[in-house]
C-alpha cells in the first residue's frame, strides 16, 4: 500500500472488492498485534498506532453524545464556517445527493454542524450516530477522514477497513481541512460521505476543491475589510508621533509610519490594550481602534532579545505554539504547521541549519531552498531577533525548550518532513 495522505485511498486500476477485502486483513492483523499481509498507508498507520495507544476499541470506538441544541447553534455561530455554507452547500449538496453520499460540515473539534444530501444515506448515518451535534474526533469513533484530516491538517480520503473502528468498513469518506486565511487557525472540516462503493478519487480531489474555494472566499472578505480598515488607519496614525503601526485584529497590517513596510505583525494570543512586547517590534503600547488596533513602538532597539531570553514550543498538541519570555516582558502566538516543523527543527540543532539542509530535513531534496527561503524570512519577521541567519538558528541569547507529546507519534502529525517522521 502507498504513500501520502493526499493521494486517494484506492489505488489506480485497483478493483475496490478486492482492495477491501485485503485491508479488512491488514486491519485484523493490525488490531491484533500481528504482522499484517501488506503495510497501510502511513497516515492510515500513524493513526491507527494513536488509536491503539489510547485504547479505541476497533469494535465500536467511544460513547458519544451529541451537543444540545443550543450548543450546537453556539458552535455554528462560533466556527466561522457560516459565511462560506451556501458556498459548501452549492458546490458539494448536489453532488452529495447524485452520487449517494452526504455533505458534513464540523468545527475544529470535530463536531458535526451541518449535513445534507442523500436521504437514504442520512438514515443509514442515523444508525450509525453520525448526526448533527455528534464528535467525529479520533478520540471518539478512530481513524476517518474527518477526525484524521483535523488532526493532522491535510486532506483525507479514508475507504473501508481504513477506518479503525469496524462499523465504519462499510464507508468511504473524503474531507479536507478549511482554515481561516486570516490567522491560519483551524475552522473545521468539509467532507462526503457515502457508501463504500462509492469510493471515488474525483469525489476526493473535488472536496479539496471546494475546501480551497472557501478559504479564498474568506480571504476575499478579509481583504474587503482591511481595505476598510486602511480609509480610517491613515488620519489615525496623521496624529500619532513616532512610530506606529494600526492592524486588523489578527495582525494583518493597515498603515503604518517611521517603520519598513510589512503585511503582517504577529500579535499575542489573547492581545488587550496595555503595554506588550512583540518579539518583532520590541517594547509596544497597543491601543484600540476601530476594526484593530493602533500598535506604538517603544523601543530603538526592538530586534535583540537579551540575556535570559527564553522560548518555549509547544508541541503537545496539533496546534503548536511558541511562548516567550524575557526581561521586556512575555509573548505567545500559534504556528503553522509549516513553521513548527522549522522551529522543531532548529530546535533540534542549536548549531544551526542551512537553507539546503532545512529543505532535505523538511523536503527530501536538499534542492528546494527557495521554498525555505520564503518560509524562514516569514517566521523571522514574526519573532524578530529570536532566530539568526546564516545559519539559521535560535539566538545564542535564547534559552530553547520543545514540550512533546506523551505518544511519538502525535509529534506533528501533519508533518511529511523526513526529518520528523524519520
Amino acid at each position: 500500500m502507498r504513500g501520502e495522505s493526499f493521494e486517494a485511498a484506492l489505488p489506480v486500476g485497483e478493483d475496490p472488492h478486492r482492495y477491501a477485502r485485503l485491508l479488512a486483513r491488514v486491519h485484523d492483523a493490525a488490531v491484533a498485534g500481528e504482522v499484517p499481509p501488506a503495510r497501510p498507508r502511513a497516515v492510515i498507520g500513524a493513526s491507527w498506532t494513536r488509536m491503539r495507544s489510547r485504547g479505541i476499541d476497533p469494535e465500536g470506538g467511544c460513547a458519544g453524545r451529541p451537543l444540545q441544541a443550543e450548543e450546537l447553534l453556539e458552535r455554528r455561530r462560533a466556527s466561522g464556517l457560516s459565511e462560506v455554507l451556501p458556498l459548501l452547500r452549492a458546490k458539494l449538496g448536489g453532488v452529495a445527493e447524485q452520487t449517494a453520499n452526504i455533505m458534513v460540515v464540523t468545527d475544529a473539534d470535530g463536531h458535526l454542524l451541518w449535513r445534507d444530501g442523500s436521504t437514504a444515506v442520512r438514515r443509514n448515518a442515523d444508525a450509525l450516530g453520525f448526526v448533527e451535534g455528534m464528535g467525529w474526533g479520533e478520540d471518539v469513533v478512530g481513524t476517518n477522514a474527518i477526525g484524521t484530516a483535523l488532526v493532522t491538517g491535510l486532506p483525507m480520503q479514508v475507504y473501508s477497513a481504513e477506518h479503525y473502528v469496524r462499523t465504519h468498513h462499510a464507508w468511504t469518506c473524503a474531507s479536507a481541512p478549511v482554515h481561516d486565511p486570516r490567522s491560519g487557525r483551524l475552522l473545521g472540516a468539509v467532507d462526503l460521505s457515502g457508501p463504500a462503493a462509492t469510493v471515488s478519487p474525483t469525489t476526493f480531489a473535488l472536496v479539496q476543491t471546494v475546501a480551497q474555494l472557501a478559504e479564498s472566499q474568506l480571504h476575499a472578505a478579509h481583504r474587503t475589510a482591511l481595505e476598510a480598515l486602511r480609509g480610517s488607519a491613515v488620519p489615525v496614525l496623521s496624529k500619532v508621533s513616532g512610530r506606529a503601526v494600526v492592524t486588523d485584529p489578527h495582525g494583518w497590517v493597515a498603515a503604518s509610519t517611521g517603520i519598513a513596510p510589512r503585511n503582517h505583525v504577529a500579535l499575542p494570543t489573547g492581545c488587550g490594550a496595555g503595554r506588550a512586547w512583540l518579539p518583532a517590534l520590541g517594547d509596544c503600547v497597543v491601543e484600540p481602534v476601530r476594526g484593530g488596533w493602533l500598535v506604538r513602538l517603544l523601543d530603538e532597539d526592538p530586534a535583540t532579545p537579551g540575556d535570559g531570553t527564553r522560548a518555549l514550543l509547544d508541541l503537545r498538541t496539533s496546534q503548536a505554539r511558541i511562548e516567550v519570555t524575557s526581561a521586556s516582558g512575555g509573548w505567545d502566538h500559534p504556528l503553522s504547521p509549516r513553521h513548527a516543523e522549522l522551529l522543531f527543527l532548529l530546535a533540534a540543532h542549536p548549531d544551526g541549519r542551512t537553507a539546503a539542509q532545512l529543505a532535505a530535513d523538511v523536503f527530501g531534496d536538499a534542492r528546494r531552498t527557495v521554498t525555505v527561503r520564503a518560509e524562514m524570512s516569514r517566521l523571522r519577521r514574526n519573532l524578530g531577533g529570536l532566530l539568526s541567519g546564516r545559519p539559521y538558528r535560535f539566538s545564542d541569547t535564547v534559552e530553547v525548550e520543545v514540550l512533546r507529546p506523551d505518544e511519538p507519534g502525535s509529534l506533528l502529525p501533519h508533518s511529511t518532513a523526513p526529518a520528523v517522521r524519520g
